[in-house]
């Protein structure tokens, strides 16, 4: 086994020097290239909030499907809130690092269908605040339906998630097929509760595939030079140890 000196021999000295440089060029500019697809993803995700708020009577019905075009839409729509014993939490809604829930209820739009928004967010479920009297006008941000989660409990009007399918056997009302999160601050609507945070938008991680792929194309770089170090290396110290036994 060679020995450190064998390694600081002075004509190994400018490999070991090339190596680094090459080796730091190579991680640095793949972080660069990271850099470059996370500031992609982040211009992507900005595009998808810069979109204008429409009217939801002619963005969707209630008889439609929820297609991604929807998610994250910011909407605005008139109608009148259900009945206060309509309203029910759901449980598991983190907020600020801190476990809450969303109250939702159902708002009657001019269709005549149902569409569940939520209200607001509180660090647990309680009584529920009065919503709102009369035809109000609201601001929201349209949301997917979610999976299973805890189950209905009519004692305290609670379920772990947003499943419509589940909501349409409990409430007497033609339900979108989507659901809602108001983004207004009208004291009266979010009745006393923190405002609810859409969940953060979700980009596909192949926008900026191209800097990912160079990102991954430098560290391989690196890695090759890695492998030249040690290979040219060896092999001056091989060339160098037959040398002095033939001397010898």
């Amino acid at each position: 086994m060679r020995t450190l000196r064998a390694w600081l021999r002075p004509g190994l000295i400018a490999l070991h020097v090339l190596a680094v440089v090459g080796l730091v060029f190579c991680v640095t500019m793949g972080l660069w290239q990271l850099g470059v697809y996370d500031s992609r993803q982040d211009d992507e995700r900005a595009d998808q909030r810069d979109v204008p708020r429409v009217e939801l009577a002619g963005l969707w019905g209630p008889d439609d499907a929820f297609e991604p075009r929807l998610v994250q839409r910011p909407i605005t729509a008139e109608g009148t809130f259900a009945s206060d014993a309509d309203q029910f939490w759901v449980t598991d809604r983190e907020q600020d690092g801190t476990r809450g829930a969303w109250l939702m209820a159902p708002f009657m739009t001019q269709s005549g269908s149902a569409l569940l928004v939520v209200r607001g967010w509180a660090p647990q479920p309680g009584d529920a605040p009065p919503l709102p009297p009369g035809p109000v006008t609201i601001d929201a941000s349209l949301q997917q339906g979610e999976g299973a989660g805890t189950p209905w409990n009519p004692d305290t009007r609670q379920i772990g998630s947003v499943r419509i399918p589940a909501m349409t056997n409990v409430l007497p009302y033609d339900l979108y097929s989507g659901f809602a999160i108001a983004t207004g601050a009208d004291a009266e609507l979010t009745g006393g509760l923190q405002a609810a945070q859409p969940p953060d938008l979700s980009v596909s991680w192949t926008v900026g595939l191209k800097n990912l792929a160079y990102t991954l194309q430098w560290w391989v770089f690196g890695l090759f030079v890695v492998f030249m170090w040690w290979r040219m290396c060896t092999e001056q110290l091989t060339a160098d140890d037959r040398e002095l036994a033939g001397a010898r």
